[in-house]
């Protein structure tokens, strides 16, 4: 009997033992549970290029659209698209019949101008020999009076007569070479040397050049040499200058990257949908010919390049504790010292003042002996991932907190203002 009473004793004591230890590590558990869990990142050493992007249309440096100063109906076209051309070469020509016979026109209101004007003129010879005749008469008092005024009269009209004959001639002169002029543009030339983009006009079609000079065909200087109006936002523009390298690629090469370098920012802004960019202009060489006009390029402008720099992920800026970790006695101050419970906030978690943004101080919180401690710093450039550090208490391998994960992840109901219990809030 006594046996097996001893072994009921044991299996009592042996059942309580294993409950208090369940109990006990069931209470561990929720107990790490509740504790915060940091995501942490390394600060480490590496390149930071830092860099504005932007998106343009390729164009030839010179751009020519070549039009028809007279009407006409085409009776020839002598290039075609992509043809190579050269300054003063004959590219089409228009149907001369109408301008011909407008010039011989002209030409015959010429001639018979000049035939007034010597008509003219021996009427006048003639008139001054009369006056001549009734003036030497009038001296010697063997003429009346009124037949020397007539004479006179007669001649000054006379001289009068060859005046306007001559400018009709001068008038049916300059109507005869405008006539001249309108055949000779019925040829039409090339202004440059280039390549034809566009054609616009086909043989046996009329064009019209009463109120704006139609265009015939568009040239562009040189292929080889061509450039990118990008569209820069207002937010970046500043961080171009004229001469940087520019790197971009274009869809019809996506594994291709081309470069060229800013030629000019242009101060007229365009402002669409209130957003307001400035223009670019990058310079390209394009001596494969691979480029063509009016192709999309994604720009890409490096303004800064740290090939080793101290840097820290950009997570890390973007997170600060709450007043609800702080007083709960486990961060540090920026002394180092440990927080007091109850204590509202610390030194650098006060807002950021017009001085601290205009030094780029910011602050990282550090993971040391399992706590986080802030620490003050001077950042530098940034590549979208990572940011310099220029200045602060941090080095290579330390462990700065991105995030809280686990419980702490969650916000807790009896929490006030429903904040997570780990006491970390995300900035946006």
């Amino acid at each position: 009997m006594r046996v097996f009473t001893k072994i009921a004793v044991w299996i009592v004591l042996l059942s309580a033992v294993g409950l208090g230890v369940y109990q006990y590590r069931r209470w561990e558990k929720r107990a790490d549970d509740q504790r915060a869990k940091f995501e942490t990142s390394a600060v480490d050493r590496g390149p930071i290029v830092a860099k504005v992007t932007a998106s343009g249309t390729l164009s030839a440096l010179v751009t020519v659209q070549v039009g028809s100063q007279v009407s006409g109906r085409i009776r020839e076209i002598l290039v075609d698209y992509n043809a190579a051309v050269k300054k003063g070469q004959v590219i089409a020509r228009l149907d001369p019949q109408l301008l011909t016979a407008t010039l011989e026109q002209a030409r015959a209101n010429y001639n018979a101008a000049r035939a007034d004007l010597q008509k003219a003129s021996a009427q006048a010879r003639d008139a001054e020999r009369q006056l001549t005749r009734q003036r030497s008469l009038n001296e010697r008092k063997l003429t009346a009076q009124a037949d020397y005024d007539t004479a006179l009269a007669n001649s000054e009209v006379a001289e009068a007569q060859v005046a306007a004959a001559q400018g009709r001639v001068e008038q049916m002169r300059a109507a005869l070479h405008q006539a001249q002029v309108n055949l000779d543009y019925a040829t039409i030339t090339s202004p440059i040397d280039g390549v034809v983009i566009s054609r616009s006009v086909d043989v046996g079609q009329t064009v019209a050049a009463s109120l704006q000079t139609p265009t015939l065909f568009v040239i562009a200087e040189d292929l080889r040499k061509m450039q990118v109006d990008t569209s820069v936002a207002e937010a970046d523009v500043g961080k171009l200058k004229p001469g940087m390298t520019a790197l971009f690629t274009v869809d019809a090469y996506p594994t291709e990257r081309f470069e060229g370098s800013v030629r000019q920012i242009r101060n007229s802004p365009t402002t669409v949908q209130n957003v307001v960019t400035y223009d670019a202009v990058i310079d390209v060489e394009n001596p494969q010919l691979m480029l063509r006009p009016g192709m999309t390029a994604n720009v890409t402008f490096v303004y800064a390049d740290r090939p080793d720099a101290l840097r820290a992920a950009n997570a890390a800026l973007r997170f600060k504790p709450t007043p609800e970790l702080l007083s709960q006695g486990g961060a540090r101050d920026a002394a180092g010292g440990a927080t007091k419970p109850g204590t509202p906030s610390l030194t650098n978690t006060r807002p950021r003042s017009k001085r601290d943004e205009a030094n780029d101080r910011r602050t990282l919180w550090v993971l040391r002996d399992q706590k986080p401690t802030p620490v003050s710093i001077k950042t530098g450039i940034t590549d979208g991932t990572h940011t310099e550090i220029l200045e602060g208490e941090l080095n290579e391998g330390d462990q700065i907190i991105t995030d809280v994960a686990g419980a702490a992840t969650t916000s807790s109901p009896g929490a006030p203002g429903g904040r997570n219990p780990s006491g970390f809030r995300r900035i946006l």
